[in-house]
């Protein structure tokens, strides 16, 4: 049975949310969200405080708002918003918290194409906000996946560093990733990476 998870869609939903998206916006970013999503219940699934399906959706959903089209940090006010009007609040947060590991509003990668009225919204919930569990796993996951897989952190920081640039907050974005894999792997007892298949072969680019 499929469970009805408070504050997201249900699996079944989500999946069905994620297809239509994909096919108004095809990109790796598709790829990517189904590997965070599955990253992210992996994780769980060793993790007595959390549920594994709601946070597959959660991390399947977090780039939602690139369904809108080939935007910069838009995404995350318009994943946010879509979520938020479908009644699903959890899944919103996780819009909007999933790219701030280091808690402010300009350490980002890339830029913000959005109003100054959205960005000053963004700015004032990302400061008010005390991440829970799952904003912090999504965080890990989302810098755990590639479009073909898991990889090492390490290969992901620089496949977006070399993208998008780098700022002042790279290196604080950073170790607030690394503070969180370690606060994951203190929770589940082992390396995060035990539990992600293929990390080796994505890193390195070895062929099985």
């Amino acid at each position: 049975m499929i469970k009805n998870l408070y504050g997201v869609p249900n699996l079944k939903e989500a999946k069905a949310i994620l297809e239509e998206s994909a096919h108004l916006n095809p990109g790796p970013w598709v790829e990517h969200s189904i590997y965070v999503g599955k990253c992210a219940a992996l994780i769980a699934e060793h993790d007595s405080e959390l549920d594994k399906d709601r946070a597959y959706v959660m991390g399947m959903l977090h780039d939602i708002g690139r369904r809108f089209g080939k935007t910069n940090m838009r995404h995350v006010i318009d994943g946010y918003n879509f979520l938020m009007e479908r009644g699903y609040p959890a899944g919103s947060q996780i819009c909007m918290t999933h790219s701030f590991p280091y808690q402010y509003i300009d350490a980002i990668f890339g830029k913000w194409d959005c109003t100054d009225e959205e960005h000053e919204f963004a700015a004032k919930y990302i400061h008010n906000l005390e991440y829970n569990d799952y904003d912090k796993l999504i965080q890990l996951c989302d810098a755990l996946a590639l479009p073909e897989g898991y990889c090492l952190l390490e290969k992901r920081m620089m496949d977006v560093a070399l993208r998008h640039g780098v700022n002042e907050y790279t290196v604080p974005k950073w170790k607030e990733t690394f503070k969180i894999q370690k606060y994951f792997e203190g929770k589940i007892g082992c390396s995060i990476y035990s539990v992600l298949p293929g990390v080796v072969e994505n890193t390195f680019g070895i062929q099985k």
